[in-house]
Parts: structure tokens; sequence; C-alpha cells
């Protein structure tokens, strides 16, 4: 029996597995009784083939065949990055940076011979 593939979006919750993630779908759902909408979430763990995905990313999932115990879907396309992660990245290479240059000049004046004369 063949049948179309089941598509999810989501959110990238965990990225700590290598080539998993872990997703979490929200959809609404309509009380029957008393018609209010409930959010309801399902967690995926999802195949990330090159390791590509980030926390907060949006993407969308495929379904396929079992690749483990838990995993039942892949990432299929990165919809959208976030841009809380790539700004804190960002911060952070800029700061690993500047304290690399910092270390370096301090190396420099400490092995550069000051013998106290003025010139």
């Amino acid at each position: 029996m063949t049948g179309r593939r089941k598509h999810r979006e989501g959110v990238v919750v965990s990225n700590k597995m290598d080539k998993t993630v872990v997703v979490v779908v929200e959809r609404l759902v309509r009380h029957p009784q008393y018609h209010k909408f409930l959010r309801q979430r399902a967690r995926y763990k999802a195949h990330d083939e090159q390791n590509k995905c980030e926390v907060g990313d949006r993407v969308r999932l495929v379904e396929t065949r079992p690749l483990s115990r838990d995993k039942r879907w892949a990432v299929q396309s990165i919809l959208s990055r976030s841009e809380a992660l790539a700004d804190a990245i960002a911060l952070a290479a800029a700061e690993k940076l500047a304290a690399a240059a910092k270390a370096e000049a301090a190396a420099k004046a400490a092995t550069t011979p000051d013998d106290g004369a003025t010139s």
C-alpha cells in the first residue's frame, strides 16, 4: 500500500543528538463540549542528515520509514532560522574574537623587553 507522506511543521527544541533533532509541533483543537480552542503539542524525533538544524529553527518534517526506535520523521527543509539565536551566535563569535585579540596583545607585550629607558 502506497500513500502520500504526512507533513508537519514545528520548531526545533533540541539538537544535542547526532543527526537527530527534537521538534515540537503545535496544533489547535476545539473542545467538543465547551468549544474552546486548545493547543496540543507533539514532540517528534526527526532525522537531520547534515546536522544543519539549530534550536529555534522552524522546520518541515516528512514521514519516513522507521529509522530507530523513536525516529519516524525526517527534516525536509528549514523554513526559517531563529533570529534571536543568530544574534546570540554572532555576538558570541565577536566576543571570542575580541578575547583572542586581547590575549595575543597581552602575550606580545609580555615578550617585548622593557628596560625602562626613555628615548
